[in-house]
């Protein structure tokens, strides 16, 4: 069943930039991690686990530390 959600993820969103998959414990099975163009793109993966037959999906958006320092910076001047 991985196999093949990965299969179509993959298909449809060749841009997305694998990471990281874990099998966790606690209120979710699997965790992945990633790297996506867009929100839209993010929501196209968590749209496939759920039309899979996930029950749950959760997506964060995480910024880079050195981007986030970046951010910080504008602000403070």
């Amino acid at each position: 069943m991985g196999k093949e959600w990965l299969h179509k993820v993959k298909e449809t969103c060749p841009e997305v930039k694998w990471i990281a998959h874990y099998a966790i414990l606690g209120p979710y099975d699997f965790m992945d991690i990633y790297e996506a163009p867009d929100v839209e793109t993010a929501h196209k993966i968590s749209l496939i686990s759920r039309s899979g037959g996930a029950l749950e999906a959760e997506s964060w958006q995480a910024l880079e530390y050195k981007n986030f320092l970046r951010v910080l910076k504008e602000i403070e001047n």
